[in-house]
């Protein structure tokens, strides 16, 4: 099983002799993938102006981004997503998210009243036709579509589209619609059933999953943090109150021991890509990424 590492630079500032030095030692230090948030009421770098300056420092570095599709027009996001992956030589990884549950961004991106699942569902059937080249017509009560292709079609044949969620219709629509799973804030053993779960629901629908196509997002600290913030990082969105929260190392490793714990139970559990998000940083990013590099790049296989 490969074990690949990705880092999210989460509150890099959109700077850019910051953000280009990041990119540099992401490529130096061998990190398999940078990974960008989409995050549109959030100050952080828009995932496709900062993967599109990343394709053009690097050779290697793989441009791993999750794009919120609620609110985006679905010809343009193909047509944007195509040509990224076009000029960065087929090197583009996605995953589909519906953004965050919050009221103000649902209205900012004038869905407040929409289905975001069944409008995920829509936009990766659209996007998937138009990559493989066709000429679609496509009417809906979202969208109407005559006789509009994409061109270029994505290098990447497929141009691949990961899922996440845990939830039982999150794990659901993965199995039924995705080429992988990156999921966020589980305990290796709820990834574990996740996983289950989803390769169950592809076969029942005569599908297949590759076996290494199944991630996780993980925070992490390299020294203690306040309670409030491990709280606030355990604390899932919209679950205030429901249950007790998992053990802290089990979402949130702290210190080079715990996250190599962590990493290395993911894998027992059968996870392989692995987006690692630091809460902090303890110094600079030159610093950060030379002890990830002697911490966990060794797993990297």
């Amino acid at each position: 099983m490969k074990v690949r590492i990705a880092l999210a630079p989460g509150s890099l500032p959109v700077e850019r002799d910051a953000y280009c030095r990041f990119i540099d030692g992401l490529e130096a230090n061998g990190f398999d993938t940078v990974w960008l948030s989409d995050v549109p009421l959030g100050r952080v770098v828009d995932p496709f102006m900062g993967l599109a300056v990343a394709a053009g420092r690097t050779e290697r570095l793989k441009l791993g981004a999750n794009v919120v599709v609620p609110g985006r027009n679905p010809l343009l996001l193909a047509k944007e997503l195509a040509q990224l992956d076009r000029l960065s030589a087929g090197r583009l990884l996605l995953s589909f998210v519906p953004g965050q549950e919050l009221p103000a961004e649902r209205e900012a991106l004038g869905v407040a009243r929409d289905n975001r699942g069944a409008r995920i569902d829509e936009v990766l059937g659209l996007c998937r036709r138009w990559w493989a080249g066709e000429t679609v017509d496509h009417h809906s009560e979202r969208f109407d579509f005559t006789g509009i292709e994409v061109w270029p079609t994505p290098i990447q044949e497929p141009l691949e589209v990961w899922l996440g969620g845990i939830g039982p219709l999150a794990l659901n629509r993965a199995g039924r619609l995705a080429d992988g799973w990156l999921t966020a804030r589980a305990t290796p053993a709820q990834a574990e059933a996740g996983r289950r779960t989803i390769a169950a629901v592809a076969e029942a629908h005569g599908r297949w999953i590759d076996p290494e196509h199944y991630g996780i997002s993980i925070p992490y600290a390299r020294s203690p943090l306040a309670d409030d913030a491990v709280a606030a990082v355990l604390r899932r969105p919209g679950a205030a109150g429901k249950g007790e929260p998992p053990p802290r190392a089990d979402i949130l490793p702290i210190g080079a021991a715990e996250l190599v714990d962590l990493l290395e139970r993911h894998i027992a559990a059968g996870l392989s890509k692995f987006v690692l998000r630091p809460v902090r940083l303890e110094r600079a990013w030159d610093d950060e990424l030379a002890w990830l590099t002697e911490v966990v790049l060794p797993l990297q296989t």
